[in-house]
């Protein structure tokens, strides 16, 4: 497929997981991709690596000027770059609270900030941020990152109204519980992990965890050209967590 052709994108937190797979897809359908990372060694051709951490304005700046610089401009910005939390309210301390809102919120506006003049000259601009079910859904032990990810919702919203006259889309996808390195790690560290995970498939109503290669489809069709009409959306791909209320099996 080549509906990407010519097309040239930036996927943050693009070396693993959703943001991998997202920009694996947009490569295999004919964008030229630049992935941004704290780490991004792991990350081979046809994709440009470019390190960056997106809680350094200056660093974002700089890798964003990089990325437009080697792939000739910008057109589609995917803002997946994130980290998780566990736990209550009480459970973290006010420099943890700033840190995950810095990295899933303020990283989102650095990135976005530093992106936007390229995408002002691009005839299809698009922007899709990874946001969660959290974000719409209240989830026992996610206090901090369901706060991080509502913001995200907002945020996104308000983007898609800020630049719709600008031709710029902003959507974002809400994914459920995804089989991603940082769920991995969670199911790793619990008492019990076959329980734990048999416990979050259980709560999506398709009985399993969502893969980043189903996210990162969503993704890619917001960004696209079939998605032109598409701005201020939220896509769940949650295996119908957030919209089925199903009896327990049997009755």
């Amino acid at each position: 497929m080549s509906e990407f052709r010519d097309l040239r994108a930036v996927v943050t937190g693009g070396a693993s997981g959703i943001g991998r797979a997202t920009a694996d897809l947009l490569a295999e359908r004919g964008a030229k991709v630049a992935v941004l990372d704290l780490d991004p060694s792991g990350v081979r051709e046809p994709l440009i690596p470019v390190r960056a951490d997106v809680a350094d304005d200056g660093q974002v700046r700089a890798a964003v000027a990089e990325a437009a610089g080697r792939l000739g401009g910008i057109d589609i910005l995917v803002n997946n770059a994130g980290i998780g939390a566990v736990g209550t309210i009480e459970d973290h301390t006010d420099e943890q609270w700033h840190q995950v809102l810095d990295i899933n919120v303020l990283g989102i506006v650095r990135t976005t900030r530093a992106a936007l003049p390229y995408l002002r000259e691009s005839a299809h601009a698009a922007i899709v941020n990874t946001c969660s079910i959290a974000a719409t859904a209240g989830l026992p032990q996610r206090a901090l990152y369901s706060a991080s990810k509502g913001a995200v919702h907002s945020l996104t919203l308000a983007m898609a109204a800020d630049h719709v006259r600008e031709g710029i889309r902003v959507n974002c996808v809400n994914p459920g519980t995804a089989d991603t390195p940082w769920v991995a790690r969670l199911l790793a560290s619990a008492d019990d992990p076959e329980a734990e995970r048999a416990a979050l498939n259980a709560r999506q109503p398709l009985g399993r965890l969502v893969s980043a290669e189903e996210v990162a489809a969503a993704i890619v069709y917001l960004a696209g050209p079939s998605a032109a009409s598409v701005t201020g959306t939220t896509l769940a791909v949650d295996g119908g967590m957030a919209g089925l209320r199903l009896r327990p099996p049997g009755k």
